[in-house]
C-alpha cells in the first residue's frame, strides 16, 4: 500500500532546509565572507596601520576588550551596563515595532482594498515619508516628555511607512481572478477581505516587516544619539564624545548582531504563519 509523502513543516522544515543548505556553497561562502571582512579590518587598522585607519580600533583590540573581565574602557560582556544598553534599545524597538505593525498593517490592507481610503491616506504618507527622521527630533522632544517617548515615536514613525506601503503593495499584487471568483461564489465583502486580501498580502507584509525592523533600528539609534539617556545609540555617541573608541565599535557590532537576530525572528514568525507559502517554495527547490 503506497503512502503519501507530506511536505515537512515547522521544526522539520527548518532542519530540512538547514541540511539542504549544507549541500550548497552558500553557508561556506558566508563564513569566508565574514573571515575576509575580519582580515581586511585587521589589516587596515592593526596590520598595516593605514593612515586614518590607525585611529580606529582593530578586531584584536575590540574583542580583547569585549571579553575582558575588567575592561580598560569600561564596557565588556562582564559589565552590567553593556546589557542595560541592549535591553533598553530592545524594549524601545519592541514597543515601536508593535505600534507600527498594529497601525501599519491594517492601514495598508484597507488602502490596498479601498480606493477611497487610499485617496485619503496615500498623499499624506507620501508627503511625510521623505522627511528624514532627524528632522523630526526637535518636534518629538517638544511633543513628548522625557527620554523614552520621543525615541519610541521616531522609531515608530520610520517603521510605519515601510510597513504600510509594503502591505498595500501586497494587496495590489493579488490576482483579480481571486476577487471575481469570490464574488461569483457569493462571498460578502468581509469574507473577501478575510479569505482573499489578508492571506494574499501576507508574503509582502512579512517582507515589509523584515525591512521595517531594520529601519526601526537605525532610526532608534539616531534618536538615541540625540535624545536618549541609555541604549546602544547613546553608547556609541557617548563613547565618541569621551574619546573612547573601543566601546563605540563594540556598540556598533552589538547593534548589527542584535538587529540581525530580530530580523531572523520576524522571518521565522512569517514562515510559521505562512507554512503553505514555505512548503510551496521548498517543493520548488527554493
Amino acid at each position: 500500500m503506497s503512502r503519501s509523502i507530506e511536505a515537512p513543516t515547522g521544526l522539520s522544515m527548518f532542519v530540512y532546509r538547514f541540511k539542504k543548505s549544507l549541500q550548497t556553497p552558500d553557508p561556506y561562502l558566508t563564513i569566508f565572507g565574514v573571515g575576509l571582512w575580519l582580515f581586511v579590518w585587521w589589516l587596515l587598522c592593526e596590520g598595516l596601520r593605514v593612515d586614518r585607519f590607525d585611529k580606529i580600533p582593530g578586531p584584536i583590540a575590540v574583542f580583547t576588550e569585549l571579553f575582558a573581565r575588567t575592561p580598560f574602557q569600561g564596557i565588556s560582556i562582564f559589565t552590567p551596563e553593556y546589557y542595560e544598553h541592549i535591553l533598553v534599545s530592545c524594549r524601545r524597538i519592541a514597543i515601536a515595532f508593535a505600534i507600527a505593525t498594529g497601525v501599519g498593517v491594517p492601514l495598508g490592507l484597507f488602502m490596498g482594498w479601498s480606493k477611497r481610503i487610499r485617496d485619503y491616506a496615500f498623499p499624506i504618507l507620501e508627503t511625510l515619508r521623505p522627511i528624514p527622521i532627524l528632522a523630526w527630533v526637535p518636534l518629538s522632544i517638544l511633543m513628548f516628555p522625557g527620554f523614552e517617548a520621543p525615541v519610541i515615536f521616531l522609531a515608530t514613525l520610520a517603521s510605519l511607512f515601510v510597513t504600510t506601503l509594503n502591505t498595500m503593495l501586497g494587496v495590489d499584487s493579488i490576482d483579480e481572478a481571486y476577487f471575481r471568483a469570490a464574488g461569483c461564489l457569493g462571498s460578502s465583502n468581509w469574507d473577501v477581505f478575510k479569505h482573499v486580501v489578508v492571506p494574499g498580502a501576507l508574503p509582502y507584509i512579512f517582507t515589509g516587516l523584515q525591512i521595517s525592523i531594520g529601519v526601526a533600528w537605525f532610526s532608534l539609534v539616531a534618536a538615541e544619539m540625540v535624545s536618549g539617556d541609555l541604549g546602544l545609540g547613546y553608547l556609541i555617541v557617548d563613547s565618541y564624545m569621551n574619546n573612547v573608541t573601543v566601546p563605540m565599535v563594540i556598540g556598533m557590532i552589538t547593534l548589527g548582531f542584535v538587529g540581525w537576530i530580530t530580523s531572523v525572528m520576524v522571518r521565522a514568525l512569517g514562515n510559521w504563519l505562512m507554512q503553505w507559502h514555505v512548503k510551496a517554495l521548498a517543493l520548488q527547490g527554493r
